[in-house]
């Protein structure tokens, strides 16, 4: 049994994080008006959610079909920072992939090109979802009439960075990688997801692009590092016809020096420990281990606090959960539910190998929520066969602060790709106060 001081001081810590979440929040959203972003977003009449959308449903006989193919498509208006939608034309395309055991799924990307010029080439952009709610599916979220910020994830960080992208004169390409069944963090079915994904851009006519002939750059950051570095690993022998030329994520995770597990445990009881309840859902759908491991021990509590990741997007359970411990939902500590699924965990550290595509990382030294000790560890291990990494540690930034300040340099480094420039070809590290002044 709890003592009430224990109580009460999980109560007064819980108020210290929410504050903490909340300083955090208000940070990332002046580094947007301090970017020259007006913060407001465009208003539209509402769009329904996926799961009362006809368009997620594909037709029959979508399973025989090639990883890739197009079964749907229709124009959309995708908002902005601004009060008008994103100057650019958009199309939201239905398409077959692949889940993480290799069955077929289908998931939308939505695709957007300048509306004047010939694209330079197509960014894979894979947004930071981390949710096992559908409603949280970037293709819902990034739309004019999209509901409010409390039922989906905060979009300000993709409307920034797309509208970048477009200004410089790139197709993009942002799929739901987290696919139909809103799997959160597995192995291989990120990756898949988003190079069907450019599978589908690359034969939609609309974009102008130039089938596979076209340079392909990768990018992401936090939860859609993670999908990132899965479409570097998986590309050569997945999709060989992609033509990638680099990755670009930051925030995110490192490699085998930072394998999954042990990161999630140190989310628990922590101030960010609401995201346990957000990806753990997504996880147990995804895979029957994890979904054993769980369902055998999670009291009724337990259950019913996975029932509410299933229902919202991330910041809402950030900021509702923190400092929850799991074992209080479990009735075996959360250590062991994990070693139970560590089959699982196994498959889903991707980095056993360095990587061969030109990858731009870079991390904040102060980074609250993904420690970079587990990102030095992993590039140091990567390091010693001299990849071509160069990978940025930004000493001012903390999490969602350094998505802002690095995206500047992080889009230079892929326009530079995409125009066929060289990446540098060796494994190259920096310490710079902070990326913002890269180039001033």
């Amino acid at each position: 049994m709890k003592s009430n001081d224990a109580t009460s001081c999980r109560a007064r810590g819980s108020a210290v994080g929410r504050r903490q979440l909340r300083s955090i929040l208000i940070g990332a959203t002046a580094a947007l008006c301090l970017a020259g972003t007006p913060a407001a977003v465009g208003k539209a009449d509402p769009v329904p959610i996926p799961q009362n959308d006809p368009f997620y449903t594909p037709p029959s006989g979508w399973e025989s079909t090639a990883p890739g193919t197009i079964l749907k498509s229709r124009p959309v208006e995708v908002a902005s920072m601004r009060p008008t939608p994103a100057d650019a034309d958009a199309w939201q395309l239905l398409y077959r992939t692949t889940d993480n055991a290799g069955r077929p799924i289908t998931t939308v990307t939505t695709v957007l090109r300048p509306r004047t010029g010939q694209v330079a080439g197509l960014i894979t952009y894979q947004p930071a979802e981390d949710a096992s709610a559908p409603q949280c599916a970037p293709s819902y979220a990034l739309r004019q009439g999209a509901v409010a910020l409390d039922h989906k994830y905060d979009a300000s960080l993709d409307f920034l960075q797309i509208d970048q992208m477009l200004s410089s004169g790139h197709a993009i390409s942002v799929p739901d990688w987290e696919g139909s069944n809103a799997a959160t963090i597995v192995p291989k079915q990120p990756g898949y997801t988003a190079l069907d994904g450019v599978r589908a851009a690359e034969a939609f006519t609309p974009l102008g692009l130039s089938g596979t002939a076209t340079p392909v750059a990768a990018a992401g950051y936090s939860g859609g590092s993670l999908a990132s570095a899965w479409i570097a690993q998986l590309q050569p022998t997945y999709a060989p016809e992609v033509r990638l030329v680099g990755v670009a994520r930051g925030g995110g995770a490192g490699g085998p020096s930072e394998p999954l597990a042990p990161y999630l445990l140190s989310l628990d009881g922590g101030p960010f420990s609401g995201f346990l309840v957000s990806l753990l859902p997504g996880m147990m759908r995804a895979d029957s281990r994890v979904a054993t491991a769980f369902d055998t021990y999670l009291t009724p509590a337990g259950k019913a606090l996975m029932t509410a990741g299933e229902t919202e997007c991330s910041v809402p359970l950030v900021e509702k959960y923190p400092f929850l411990h799991m074992d209080d939902y479990l009735t075996i500590p959360f250590s062991q539910v994990f070693d139970q699924a560590q089959p699982f965990f196994d498959e889903t550290d991707y980095g056993i190998t360095a990587p061969t595509i030109p990858t731009f990382l870079y991390h904040a030294v102060n980074d609250e929520i993904v420690h970079i000790t587990f990102v030095d560890q992993a590039v140091a291990n990567w390091c010693t066969s001299n990849p071509p990494i160069t990978y940025t540690r930004d000493q001012l930034s903390e999490h969602p602060s350094l998505a802002v300040a690095a995206t500047t340099s992080a889009l230079h480094w892929i326009d530079d790709r995409l125009a066929g420039h060289p990446a540098p070809n060796n494994c190259t590290i920096r310490t710079v106060p902070s990326m913002a002044l890269d180039g001033a």
